[in-house]
């Protein structure tokens, strides 16, 4: 596996944003290589370089993988970490975006050939990407993403709620706010191929999240697929639904995204 490079890049307010990113050995600048974007969860987190099976799976299959530490990340001062306050999935969003931007302008990747995938936060980014901006990605894997903040914040324990309020305000006062926030608002937009993965026991992210995303977007005549994993909370415990995770996600990609021209 490549080792992970850190880079940087303007976003659309001029701020800089530091990534990892991964480039598989051998590959031409002729822009026809796949890409993905991996959004971290949290979003009160950062991309770390660590070894992670997840991403040494896919650039082994010859994809370019970027991971940005978006505004809400930590370790980049408060005021970026403040930065997505009642924002979340509009600026930190536009991070996601500039970084399939970078990705173009590095000559490997083509405009048609950029997917995005992550959990938890990174879920919830995944789906606001889709629908929010669906000219940008081909192809999605979404792992116990949030799609009603609203419905979240019913349904969290008192300790996630006050983290939910630090966020995006009161659930009533800030109404406005919650839905802006929520991919529930942009999901009949949906173009991208989605498949998601789901813990049938999850405590942070009921199953009922990924049953509706699934269920409109059928409703819709869209691409989408989905697998529950019984006993699994929020993230996969066992070995065997962590490699099977990774080969569906693999799949998915290999299906949807790098066979297109």
């Amino acid at each position: 596996m490549p080792e992970s490079q850190i880079v940087h890049y303007k976003t659309f307010d001029g701020k800089t944003i530091s990534a990892l990113m991964w480039v598989p050995f051998n590959l031409k600048r002729d822009g026809s290589n796949p890409a993905l974007v991996l959004p971290h969860g949290g979003p009160t987190g950062q991309v770390q370089d660590y070894w992670s099976p997840h991403v040494a799976a896919l650039v082994s299959r010859g994809y370019i993988c970027i991971a940005p530490n978006v505004r809400g990340s930590t370790g980049y001062g408060i005021d970026f970490q403040r930065a997505n306050y009642q924002d979340l999935g509009g600026g930190d969003l536009q991070d996601e975006v500039y970084a399939a931007k970078f990705l173009q302008a590095s000559g490997f990747v083509g405009p048609k050939k950029i997917g995005i995938t992550g959990g938890s936060y990174g879920g919830f980014m995944t789906l606001m990407a889709i629908g929010k901006t669906p000219d940008i990605w081909a192809a999605a894997v979404e792992l116990y993403g949030i799609i009603d903040w609203t419905t979240m914040a019913q349904h969290s324990d008192p300790q996630l709620q006050q983290y939910e309020k630090s966020l995006l305000g009161d659930p009533v006062k800030d109404k406005k706010a919650y839905d802006a926030a929520s991919p529930i608002t942009y999901i009949h937009s949906v173009r991208a191929p989605l498949l998601v993965l789901q813990g049938d026991n999850d405590p942070r992210v009921p199953k009922e999240e990924a049953t509706q995303v699934v269920e409109l977007l059928k409703r819709d005549g869209k691409t989408v697929d989905a697998h529950y994993y019984p006993d699994e909370g929020h993230g996969f415990e066992k070995r065997e639904n962590q490699i099977d995770a990774i080969r569906r996600t693999v799949d998915w990609f290999d299906t949807y995204l790098k066979s297109r021209p």
